[in-house]
This record gives C-alpha cells, sequence and structure tokens, in this order.
C-alpha cells in the first residue's frame, strides 16, 4: 500500500477545496444561498470539514448527507443486502447552489446516482461537483468543479486501473491518509 498523501497533506487539500468554495461563493453573480451535500461515506465527513474551514454560518444550517446506494445502476452487483444508510438534508435545496461533495471521482457513475438523488430534495439554482481524489477513468461525461488531488492528469505518473484509491478520514476512520492499493476485487464497485 502506497501513501498518497499524509494527514497533513489531506489537511492542504481540504484547505485548497475550501478556498476554491469559498472564492465562488464570492463571485457568484447572485444572491442564492449556499448548501455543501456529501455523499456518504467519506464525502459527507468532507463536506463537514469544509463547512467548518469555510464557517458553517456562511451555509446558514445547509450541511446535509446523501446516500446514494438505491439510485447506484450496479445495485444488483452490490448484492441483495446493500447497505442503505440514512439522508440528511433537512432543507430545501430549490434555488440553492448545491456544492456537492465526494472523496473519490472515477467513473462518474457515483456522480450521476447523486444527482439523480438531489434532484428528488427539489431544483438547485447549481450544482457544483467537489472531489478529494479525481483518480480518471471516466465512463460518464462528469467533471469536477474543484479538485484536490488530481492523478486523472497525470499521464505517465498516474495510476493504474488495476489499482484502488482509498480516503480515510477522521472520525470514520482512525487517520486522515489517501492511500493506493492494488483492488480488492473484479467485482469491487467503481465510483
Amino acid at each position: 500500500m502506497q501513501v498518497l498523501a499524509d494527514s497533513r497533506e489531506v489537511a492542504a487539500a481540504i484547505d485548497r477545496l475550501a478556498d476554491a468554495i469559498a472564492s465562488d461563493m464570492r463571485a457568484a453573480e447572485d444572491a442564492a444561498a449556499w448548501a455543501l451535500v456529501g455523499i456518504r461515506s467519506r464525502g459527507d465527513v468532507l463536506a463537514q470539514r469544509i463547512a467548518q474551514r469555510i464557517g458553517e454560518d456562511r451555509f446558514g444550517g445547509r450541511v446535509g448527507s446523501l446516500d446514494i446506494t438505491l439510485y447506484r445502476d450496479d445495485l444488483s452487483e452490490i448484492g441483495a443486502q446493500a447497505v442503505v444508510r440514512t439522508t440528511h438534508i433537512p432543507f430545501s435545496i430549490d434555488g440553492l447552489h448545491v456544492v456537492l461533495v465526494d472523496d473519490v471521482l472515477m467513473t462518474g457513475r457515483s456522480i450521476r446516482a447523486a444527482l439523480q438523488s438531489l434532484m428528488d430534495f427539489g431544483r438547485a439554482r447549481r450544482i457544483w461537483l467537489t472531489v478529494l481524489v479525481d483518480r480518471g477513468g471516466r465512463e460518464l461525461p462528469i467533471a469536477s468543479d474543484h479538485v484536490a488531488i488530481d492523478l486523472a492528469g497525470q499521464r505517465d505518473g498516474g495510476i493504474a486501473a488495476a489499482q484502488h484509491v482509498q480516503v480515510h478520514l477522521t472520525p470514520t476512520d482512525p487517520d486522515d491518509a489517501v492511500l493506493i492499493s492494488p483492488r480488492l476485487s473484479a467485482g469491487e464497485p467503481a465510483t
């Protein structure tokens, strides 16, 4: 297992994402309010950490989490015992700038599922995509607005398709880190 980013580097990456989002908030030409929504199970932790760095008051309490399990196009491959977690979006997204946050962007399928799920909560003014790591390997035309660690742009130094990017974030995990390891199995869902 290779350490791509240690806890200090993850903190710096989260700071870069927070700065980029705050910059977009200042540059927005409309007065629409903003919200952060993280995709479970690491995107929601990341969204909370970004909100803390920007200042939770800037979002007016509009920080939520989204479970996409039932919207995935590979649900039949996950199995009959798919774990469905709680979605917590206690606000209307109508007319808001919504920053959708995920830990790793690969195929784009998780983001497609998240967009479909998010639309059940209303019609956002605009949805922005923020990811900690973009590892490349897109199967759908999805692009992030903010990315902290861009492996997709590294043609010579990028990671192989047979490798897996793991993001560890406290308090879900013991430490903050981004790791690269061999893919666990051929049937492992891509993100």
